[in-house]
């Protein structure tokens, strides 16, 4: 299937490693333009370089989100060379702490950066996608928004508020050719996915190898139909999909990407 991305800019938040270093590399194979955010200059240029390397296209740009005036000067960065076609709001994070452990400062830290980081790019940028009448908004969300656990409550709020005011933005994008979808992803094996588990893995009975400790760290924490964790790039392929032409009739959708761990049939 031909995305038909060719001649689109893409620029992914929070794409110098994990979920959005895959969707940034996804986006280029399938002809888009990329740009690489990030903090480290050094990761960044590096995605940029592999998709260089492969045959893309690809800059980068820095900056810390949660700062109003750093994250116009990434959104200028980003459409120095051409207007964006694509954002992915990407970039968030969490810590893991209890209801005792999260104070509020936390929890205002985490909606800033979780939250209103996307917001100012969305600010930046949908307003020039509405003018020219194409667009794509992905947000990455997850399945705590709907289904929350215990620990990290700071973190499940701010992605239920991430799903919300995506879909929010769809029905203020009604008729203008740019929508707006949320990804959702379930338990996704990333780097730092894979040091928790093997961290806690051996005092929670599951081994000692990663091999003894996988399978039972998926019936433990996150049992799904797959019985299995999520890969990056099977994200990465539904962000794909909802920026082409083929999901110009999908806006206000949650994607979920789970392996079926949310068990509701909406």
């Amino acid at each position: 299937m031909n995305l038909n991305l060719t001649g689109k800019r893409a620029l992914v938040t929070g794409s110098s490693v994990g979920l959005g270093e895959a969707t940034a590399k996804l986006l280029a194979a399938e002809g888009a333009s990329l740009v690489i955010h990030g903090r480290d200059e050094e990761r960044a240029e590096r995605v940029a370089r592999e998709i260089r390397d492969a045959g893309g296209s690809a800059t980068t740009v820095l900056g810390d989100l949660a700062d109003d005036e750093a994250a116009g000067e990434v959104a200028r960065a980003a459409t120095a060379d051409g207007p964006v076609d694509i954002l992915v709001n990407n970039a968030g994070f969490y810590r893991h702490l209890s209801w005792a452990e999260a104070t509020p400062d936390e929890w205002r830290d985490t909606y800033n950066v979780n939250v209103v980081s996307g917001v100012r790019m969305i600010q930046h940028l949908v307003p020039a996608m509405r003018e020219r009448g194409w667009g794509r908004v992905v947000t990455i969300g997850g399945g705590l928004a709907s289904q929350p656990m215990n620990t990290h409550p700071q973190y499940n709020a701010t992605l239920a508020a991430r799903h919300n005011l995506a879909t929010s933005l769809a029905r203020d994008l009604k008729g203008t050719g740019v929508t707006s979808n949320v990804v959702s992803p379930g338990a996704i094996l990333v780097e730092a996915t894979k040091e928790l588990v093997t961290d806690i893995g051996p005092a929670r009975g599951w081994g000692e190898t990663w091999d003894e400790i996988r399978p039972n760290a998926v019936n433990a924490l996150i049992p799904n139909d797959q019985e299995r964790f999520g890969e990056p790039d099977e994200i990465a392929a539904a962000v794909a999909y909802l920026c082409s032409d083929y999901a110009q009739y999908i806006s206000g959708a949650t994607i979920r990407v789970d392996g079926g761990l949310i068990r509701s049939a909406f």
